[in-house]
């Protein structure tokens, strides 16, 4: 053991293999430093010491014997201590021996808390399947993201460049134990699954792969689709209750170094502040002091991504919004994907993901010839009823379909616009301007509606005859209208619906538009030819009241068959209920759109068979 208490500031090493990157320079009143194979096992400040668990403590997880875990502070480049959980391959309660890949998830929703009485660990999470890695002869790294759940610090933003810069100190040191390979992969979905893309976006020296889901590659495009910011990350932040209900690292027993951890998160980035206060994605934040939208979107790390260090298999399902980005994610990465049935992280019923993570890891963390990579690169669940079938192609869902246009036309009698407005079909009618009052009524109680409902009588609808014969959707539609508003900027939605002989209507695919941004650019990345707003301070333009604009969009991708007898149908409205801050913004947006239907007004949709109505 070695120990320095110059002040005001110390050094400690371990030793060249097991320090984590160069001597760390700690501004602190005193520091110490142990190693025991490799591991950082005490850390005094003035808010007290941390032991971390000796490599041969017997540790069982939920009286499994075959894993072995162990928690500590970890102090990355900057000083701050990370909470991490260690899970290691056991017999009868007792550390195997050996070296073993690492996989790794790091965390901003506490990999380990209490509720109800009962510890959750997101080692048993049925998402990730990180259990049975260690079975599988893995070792498993957990980690709270600093000013979050045991770690120490404050958050700089939202996945951001510290939080990125702290998942490469981990994977480091994680690669320099003696119980590692020195391969890691990372794992993860929503914010777990960006937390893998951001990191790799540092490329680790020691990580090889990435399991990632329902997470973004642009996060402007993401956070405010269409300039306009819906449900994800403008939520609420937590309260310290939540983190408090953390459990401590082992040898904090007392839960004093949690509080003391906790106390500091108080000096987090205000998160639906922060995405307010960047309507453009030029914007600087005045948080962060940085141009944020583009720190902390992935395509602006594709140089690093795209390294043939790194091997990338992404996946989601088809009724969750961030499957757009994933689409776009696999293009531009060359990534293999699977999508499945679904919502939000749900692992898809159809097919194993679990299965599909380890084979995974399996060849590019252990070298086993399982044939994944002979395999067609992408695979998705084309949904039918409550059935379907799995496709598997080396071409993205709906790359060299051509698009058939349905025009959007309006009734045929001169009644006011109502609940129909009209038709859909490959015949336009004549123009007609079609006005409809904006309901900013439509908010929910739901917390988080992953997927939207239908919104009857809140717009205009167009409704197609029945179809003649089963009809396969494959790809992302595109939404075309031509409207003007009496106001100087207003949000579009737009949906494309099933309905049934019995009138249930399923939302198909969604999407939305700032009449502000509607002006379109050339992308920075692969696009797939869908429309693409930049939202740069220099595009962006308010509307002229009265004056027609044309809105082009692209809604979220879908595999689909329409059953024949079934009807298409195209909703409109101004307000959508995952929208939070609709009571705040309504007073300056506008009143009434008025939508020409006719050929300016038209859906292209991707059929992968003809599409015929009765």
């Amino acid at each position: 053991m070695k120990e320095r208490t110059e002040l005001p500031y110390t050094y400690c090493r371990c030793s060249e293999k097991h320090s984590i990157g160069k001597e760390r320079l700690v501004a602190t009143r005193r520091f110490t430093c142990a190693c025991l194979s490799g591991a950082v096992l005490a850390v005094s400040t003035l808010a007290g010491s941390v032991a971390v668990a000796q490599n041969d403590v017997t540790v069982t997880v939920a009286d499994d014997p075959a894993v072995v875990r162990s928690s500590f502070y970890l102090p990355v480049r900057d000083g701050t201590r990370l909470s991490v959980n260690v899970y290691r391959p056991a017999k009868d309660g007792r550390v195997r021996e050996g070296r073993y890949p690492v996989v790794f998830a790091f965390t901003p929703y506490r990999a380990r808390y209490r509720k109800d009485g009962e510890i959750v660990d997101l080692i048993d999470s049925t998402t990730f399947g990180l259990r049975k890695l260690v079975h599988a002869g893995y070792v498993v790294a957990t980690a709270d993201v600093r000013g979050k759940g045991a770690s120490f610090g404050a958050r700089r933003g939202f996945l951001d460049r510290t939080e990125a810069r702290d998942g490469y100190d981990v994977i480091q040191w994680l690669a320099a134990q003696p119980y590692s390979t020195g391969k890691v992969g990372m794992t993860g979905c929503s914010y777990l699954g960006g937390s893998a893309m951001l990191v790799a976006g540092t490329l680790p020296p020691a990580l090889k792969a990435v399991f990632a889901a329902a997470t973004d590659l642009d996060k402007y495009a993401f956070v405010r689709n269409g300039g306009i910011t819906a449900q994800f990350n403008t939520r609420p932040d937590e309260p310290p209750e939540v983190d408090l209900a953390t459990v401590p690292v082992d040898a904090d027993r007392d839960g004093s170094l949690l509080k003391a951890a906790v106390a500091e998160h108080s000096r987090n980035t205000p998160m639906a502040q922060l995405w307010a206060g960047m309507p453009h994605r030029d914007d600087m934040s005045p948080l962060t002091g940085t141009r944020f939208w583009e720190e902390v979107g992935p395509y602006t790390h594709l140089p690093a991504l795209r390294s043939p260090q790194l091997a990338w298999y992404l996946w989601s399902n088809w009724s969750d919004e961030p499957t757009e980005q994933i689409i776009q994610a696999a293009a531009n990465l060359r990534a293999k994907m699977i999508i499945g049935p679904g919502s939000h992280c749900e692992p898809p019923k159809v097919f194993d993901i679990v299965g599909e993570q380890r084979r995974f890891f399996d060849h590019y963390l252990k070298g086993i010839d399982n044939g994944i990579e002979r395999e067609p690169r992408y695979s998705w669940w084309r949904e039918q009823g409550d059935g379907g079938t799995l496709v598997q192609r080396d071409t993205l869902p709906g790359a060299k379909l051509k698009r058939t246009t349905l025009y959007l036309s309006a009734a045929p009698n001169d009644a006011p616009a109502a609940v129909d407005a009209g038709s859909i079909g490959a015949n336009p009618s004549k123009p007609k301007p079609l006005p409809f009052k904006v309901d900013y009524s439509v908010a929910t109680k739901d917390y988080f509606q992953f997927w939207p409902s239908p919104l009857d009588g809140k717009g205009l609808t167009f409704t197609s005859r029945p179809l003649a014969s089963d009809a396969a959707i494959e790809g992302y539609p595109v939404l075309t209208v031509r409207a003007a508003i009496d106001g100087r900027d207003a949000n579009l939605f737009g949906y494309l619906e099933d309905v049934d002989p019995a009138g249930k209507v399923s939302m198909l695919a969604f999407g939305r538009l700032a009449f502000s941004h509607r002006k379109t650019a050339t992308a920075p990345y692969e696009r797939l030819g869908l429309p693409y707003h930049s939202g740069l301070k220099a595009d962006v333009a308010p509307a002229v009241p009265g004056q027609p604009a044309t809105l082009s969009f692209a809604l979220s991708p879908r595999a689909y068959t329409v059953a024949a007898g079934h009807r298409l149908r195209v909703t409109l409205t101004g307000a959508d209920p995952r929208q939070r801050n609709l009571a705040e913004i309504r007073g300056s947006l506008a009143e009434t759109v008025t939508v020409f239907a006719g050929s300016p007004s038209h859906i292209d949709i991707p059929f992968a068979t003809p599409v015929r109505f009765r």
